[in-house]
């Protein structure tokens, strides 16, 4: 069975009828947008015959009203893909966080929600410092996701992909929804954000961390441990005193509860990922869509 999540936007949106999302325009949906007096031609299914019943015994007179519905639309939904060599650990055989596994069953679930929803699915990463770019398409229309692609992009690949969306505002509307998957070990600055934010996109932030290395820190004082370098992919054996792993974890947690206190001040509820299970993974995506469901229209 494949796992999915509703893609709640935060507003209306504006773009291709017959989705599965709701828009300012009227036309062919189920969410009802107001009624009016019938005129010649309309719909007789779309007569609603207890307000024209109420009208009518209050005015003496035969009096019809028709509902009106938004149109259905159908969404966009891009996948910006961080593959800094940092999220490259933890391969197999690590009991930790693998992040190559939790992006596989992150861009399907997206992928598969997409499509669930009649939409339509993009892609962007700078898997080897040069933008592999796929715009919005049908599931028919979009080419198999090279999802085992490298990992050599560039510290500002986050900022770099979102200026490069910013460049295609034909395929990207207002209302696209724009999943950036990364660990923010490298995060974008907060005008990186706030110029994305101006394009009126639903972005969505999937934070990818370890909960043993990343958000916080194990206590291996007094062992020799190897450690690898996210920016050149070097490995080394060191050995941390008590002071310095207190250290680290508390610069761990201090920079994921400053990282969620940005996002969540730009009003960007994240999507949580700590383990690449795809149960773990499919309760992550289905966590936030409540939380988005419970806050929609407060935006």
């Amino acid at each position: 069975m494949t796992a999915t999540f509703p893609l709640i936007p935060r507003r209306r949106v504006l773009g291709l009828p017959f989705g599965g999302l709701h828009s300012l325009r009227r036309g062919l949906g189920s969410d009802v947008a107001g009624s009016r007096p019938y005129e010649p031609g309309d719909d007789v299914d779309k007569i609603d015959w207890y307000a024209s019943a109420r009208l009518s015994l209050a005015r003496g007179s035969e009096e019809f009203v028709v509902r009106e519905h938004y149109a259905d639309e159908a969404p966009r939904v891009v996948v910006l893909c961080d593959r800094r060599p940092s999220m490259a650990v933890f391969g197999e055989g690590w009991p930790w966080l693998r992040k190559p596994e939790a992006i596989r069953h992150s861009v399907k679930m997206i992928g598969d929600s997409a499509i669930g929803a009649r939409g339509l699915l993009g892609y962007l990463d700078e898997a080897e410092g040069e933008p592999f770019w796929q715009p919005p398409r049908s599931e028919h229309q979009l080419g198999g996701l090279d999802l085992e692609r490298g990992f050599g992009a560039p510290e500002d690949t986050l900022a770099r992909g979102l200026a490069h969306l910013a460049q295609h505002r034909r395929d990207l509307p207002a209302g696209t929804f724009v999943f950036v998957l990364s660990d923010f070990l490298a995060v974008p600055s907060r005008d990186d954000w706030l110029r994305a934010l101006e394009r009126r996109w639903e972005m969505v932030p999937v934070v990818i961390q370890d909960p043993v290395w990343e958000q916080s820190f194990p206590d291996v004082s007094g062992a020799a441990v190897r450690f690898l370098d996210a920016r050149t992919g070097k490995r080394a054996l060191a050995a941390l005193r008590a002071r310095e792993v207190a250290e680290r974890r508390e610069e761990n947690e201090s920079r994921r509860a400053e990282l969620l206190r940005t996002l969540r001040g730009l009003d960007l509820e994240p999507v949580l990922v700590s383990s690449h299970e795809p149960r773990d993974v499919s309760f992550a995506f289905l966590s936030w869509a409540d939380q988005r469901l419970f806050t929609r229209g407060r935006a």
